[in-house]
């Protein structure tokens, strides 16, 4: 039954309140047309300041690396170009009965390839080229084989005795080959360690073909200090000299059995030209 208030009764004359639907809760408007929603950028804040402390835990850890374990800049040209315009030079005063004929073929070509090194990373090494790379190997190979061809000359004319009867010229001639060789393996050394110059520079190859000592003791070094060219020059000069590694260790097989080779060829090249020209000088 129907109270005077509106209200329902029921039976026993107690009223009760009209039923009413529950709020729901009301709809989150629409954004507008053309305007984007700013949980979006809100998101994206967030996201970029949670990352924040990643991203400078990373900067921290690569400069905690020292210099030869990370990317770096390129080293300069100029150290190896004078090292390659020497090894030229010194090929060009050898004798003609030491050298390839023509004279200067060969020192031609080698120069033709050093300006184009040149001419593509004038200041710094520090383009990845596989064109640019297989000339730089192909330049090394030029000199080497140049070389080999005049140290296995006169190493003929040492052994029949055809190699003159004064000892001024086989001493300045066998050490122009002893020099060239030492530059050439320098150079072998420099450019096949860790992929070469520019695979150093980028921090690519972690495992070195030659332990350093800066790299057994980075306390000892500059943090800044990685191998360069000078490095191998001393490397190999060591090498040739004292017929075995010293402070610098090969680690990889091909660096082994190129130093091996290094010393083998100063070994026969010292021994065979001192011992002739001490002959000539008694």
């Amino acid at each position: 039954m129907r109270g005077h208030d509106g209200g329902v009764s029921d039976r026993t004359g107690e009223s009760t309140e009209p039923t009413q639907t529950p709020d729901l809760g009301a709809r989150p408007p629409e954004p507008e047309q053309g305007h984007a929603p700013r949980a979006v950028p809100d998101r994206l804040s967030r996201l970029e300041r949670a990352l924040a402390p990643v991203r400078a835990a990373q900067d921290v850890e690569q400069h905690a690396l020292p210099a030869w374990r990370r990317a770096t800049q390129g080293e300069p040209r100029w150290p190896v170009s004078v090292a390659v315009m020497t090894a030229i030079g010194l090929q060009l005063v050898l004798p003609d009965r030491l050298v390839f004929r023509p004279h200067y073929v060969l020192p031609s070509l080698e120069v033709a390839l050093l300006l184009g090194l040149v001419a593509s990373n004038p200041r710094r090494i520090d383009k990845e080229s596989t064109l640019l790379r297989a000339a730089s190997m192909a330049l090394i190979a030029v000199i080497s084989v140049a070389n080999a061809g005049s140290a296995g000359r006169l190493v003929h004319e040492l052994v029949n005795g055809t190699a003159g009867q004064s000892a001024g010229p086989l001493l300045s001639n066998g050490a122009a080959i002893w020099v060239t060789n030492l530059l050439v393996f320098a150079l072998w050394y420099w450019e096949l360690d860790r992929g070469g110059p520019v695979r150093r520079s980028l921090g690519v190859s972690q495992y070195p073909d030659f332990q350093f000592t800066q790299m057994t003791s980075p306390e000892l070094a500059h943090p800044h200090w990685e191998p360069m060219f000078a490095d191998y020059l001393y490397l190999s000069f060591t090498n040739a000299t004292a017929f075995s590694p010293t402070d610098v260790l090969p680690l990889s097989r091909w660096a082994k059995l190129t130093m091996m080779i290094q010393s083998a060829v100063s070994l026969v090249t010292i021994a065979l030209v001192i011992a002739r020209a001490v002959n000539i000088l008694k």
